[in-house]
């Protein structure tokens, strides 16, 4: 067992999931791989238990139902912290986050002394890919009002490709998260930002997802704009 986690959430991934778990596990960096599937119908997990015959450090927990990313990640956050590991990442399955940035992430927080490092689109060296200027407009300006009511200084308040040391998660009451799509990204942030934790960011170039379907929906949108204000004047956890 290494000291680092890999939390991968995932639902109907089955395009992607054996190329992202050959990739993380050819890294120079020794890294666990944790699967957390929320009953995928087209073999996603079949696939993950066919892959750990060859690979010992990669683990599955299925899950019946379609759960939500929130809640994977609070599972594998426990998960994480019954094994002991030192630092544990949040990472999407569809390439959209490239797993050699994970390199990046584990120095700036067992290296360089950050808290949480996240993998940033909006400070310099950071980019985006494969987006058109409207969604490109419109995440940045999510980010902005993020910050405006918030209050703190995250450029990248939505991004889900994070890495934290124990001691952030130990300290989170992680039973309190209350949302659950990507206002649950802006919350982790935001509750260690409230805690004193500090907080990195390291440029990353998002590429937006080239097979299997977007999870995004009007209704996660909704929750996260809303989410904000009711973080701003409810007490943290």
């Amino acid at each position: 067992m290494s000291k680092n986690l890999v939390i991968i959430p995932t639902y109907n991934e089955i395009e992607n999931i054996e190329k992202m778990v050959r990739t993380v596990f050819a890294l120079p960096e020794e890294f666990d791989l944790l699967i957390v599937d929320d009953g995928s119908p087209d073999g996603t997990a079949l696939k993950v238990k066919e892959l750990q015959n060859e690979f010992s450090l990669l683990f599955l927990s299925e899950r019946k139902g379609k759960l939500g990313l929130g809640t994977a990640y609070i599972h594998g956050f426990k998960w994480a912290l019954e094994r002991d590991y030192d630092y544990v990442f949040e990472m999407d399955c569809d390439f959209s986050h490239n797993p050699n940035d994970l390199l990046k992430l584990l120095k700036s927080c067992r290296d360089e002394g950050a808290d949480v490092s996240v993998g940033s689109r909006y400070v310099k060296g950071g980019n985006v890919r494969n987006w058109d200027f409207k969604r490109i407009l419109l995440s940045y300006c999510a980010s902005l009002y993020v910050r405006f009511v918030l209050w703190f200084n995250v450029r990248d308040t939505t991004a889900g490709f994070k890495c934290y040391r124990k001691k952030v998660l130990q300290t989170i009451a992680l039973d309190k998260i209350r949302f659950m799509g990507y206002a649950f990204q802006i919350e982790m942030k935001y509750t260690a930002y409230k805690k004193g934790f500090k907080i990195a960011e390291v440029p990353i170039t998002f590429i937006d997802r080239e097979l299997g379907t977007s999870k995004m929906s009007g209704k996660i949108f909704k929750e996260a704009f809303l989410g904000v204000l009711k973080m701003r004047f409810s007490k943290i956890n």
